[in-house]
């Protein structure tokens, strides 16, 4: 397990990968974002000239703002559906922040950060990401450890690998 500090350096690097990524093909990207509250916008805006690859992120932590900002398709959240950590949801999501932006890509998150609220089934940690690359989406599940900043960070730095890796 990395320190703060060290996936703090790790974050930024990912970053600075990632923007030369963009910037080579002429890409922008987006986010959309619930457990994270806008981490990964932040991360991605640390770095000076972030206006040049990235367009928009979205925060969507409830369930209705997930449904009016990204179309996320209301069934999912009813009884019997997967709900908001779902593999469904976050490819939804992907697919939606690039739809309602300018932005060629875009990595989502939902997830279980804690302390509370998880379940045998999702239990704290529990992180769904997905990932929208010209209009092809991809989603994983991740099980981190950690206090809820130790696990909003590490979806931040997961979810930048992710999109790094399907670039």
């Amino acid at each position: 397990m990395q320190t703060k500090n060290s996936l703090h350096d790790t974050i930024a690097s990912l970053v600075d990968a990632l923007a030369k990524k963009l910037i080579a093909k002429r890409w922008c990207m987006a986010t959309a974002e619930s457990c994270t509250g806008g981490g990964i916008a932040a991360a991605l805006t640390d770095l000076a000239g972030s206006s040049a690859w990235f367009d928009a992120g979205y925060v969507t932590y409830s369930n209705a703002a997930k449904q009016k900002m990204l179309g996320v398709n209301s069934a999912h959240f009813s009884l019997g559906g997967p709900g908001a950590v779902s593999e469904e949801v976050v490819r939804q999501m992907s697919a939606g922040a690039v739809a309602r932006s300018e932005a060629n890509v875009a990595v989502a998150v939902s997830g279980v950060a804690g302390p509370g609220g998880g379940s045998a089934e999702k239990p704290v940690g529990t992180v769904w990401i997905g990932w929208c690359v010209e209009g092809e989406t991809s989603a994983q599940c991740f099980l981190f450890e950690g206090d809820r900043a130790r696990i909003r960070q590490e979806t931040v730095a997961a979810a930048l690998q992710g999109l790094l890796k399907r670039l």
